[in-house]
């Protein structure tokens, strides 16, 4: 089990919000922690502590420069997602990312188009590919949803999908939507699904609040499902010590 830095970007700047309230509406999203330094800071110190692994992720536009910036200071040492498609892939892994993080550009209609993500797989190689499954509970299952997460698909996150999907790229990383930057709390269901199911790498993030609930993941997660805590850590306004997490490299 590894600990996977974040750098959440939103207008440019590094951020953490509440995952459920970004829509394309007007107001914005629920703000959390609004950071004073830049997203090069952050990289740099992820890449001092060898926190390989971590992702950089751009919630809407705006954030392009940013995201340059931070791949820039540690080239290969973090993945990039937000707006990732086959046209523009291989120009992030150009810029620096170690792989990119897909949802949306993979689905069409809901549904999981396989032409498409045969022709990203094509592009830039499994190896470098990570989907991103986020997800939010719908009755008794965990559906994938798009579009800064405001979408359903009709594809839940199952065995079988977990397994159909595994050829097709290197890890998954799966944000439990519905609790995203509310510190209250892992999706515990969640965290079982994967450790039994998942056949590759995969990352859980959502609701981590302490120390507690990382010793949970440990668990449940059988050692097999690596985490990143935003909210939660004191370099982003919480109270988890960012230094207290280092050891799980």
């Amino acid at each position: 089990m590894r600990f996977r830095p974040c750098i959440d970007l939103h207008d440019g700047l590094v951020k953490q919000i509440v995952g459920s309230t970004l829509t394309d509406g007007g107001g914005g999203p629920a703000t959390n922690f609004v950071a004073d330094k830049s997203p090069a800071w952050f990289a740099a110190t992820y890449r001092r502590d060898q926190l390989y692994g971590g992702h950089v992720i751009k919630l809407g536009p705006g954030n392009d420069e940013a995201a340059r910036e931070a791949l820039a200071a540690w080239p290969g040492g973090m993945q990039i997602g937000g707006g990732i498609n086959t046209g523009n892939a291989k120009e992030w892994l150009d810029a620096g990312a170690s792989h990119v993080i897909v949802t949306s550009s993979v689905f069409r209609e809901g549904r999981i188009d396989f032409d498409r993500l045969n022709e990203l797989t094509a592009a830039v190689g499994k190896k470098r590919l990570v989907l991103d499954l986020s997800c939010r509970k719908r009755g008794d299952e965990y559906v994938i949803v798009t579009d800064r997460w405001q979408k359903f698909t009709t594809t839940a996150i199952t065995p079988e999908t977990l397994a159909g999907l595994a050829g097709h790229c290197d890890e998954f990383l799966v944000h439990a939507a519905d609790v995203e930057g509310k510190c209250a709390g892992i999706e515990l269901p969640l965290v079982d699904l994967l450790a039994a199911a998942c056949p590759i790498a995969v990352t859980y993030a959502g609701g981590i609040r302490d120390l507690a609930d990382i010793s949970l993941i440990a668990s449940h997660g059988q050692g097999r499902v690596d985490f990143t805590v935003g909210s939660a850590l004191d370099i982003f306004g919480g109270a988890l010590p960012y230094q207290k997490l280092i050891q799980f490299r």
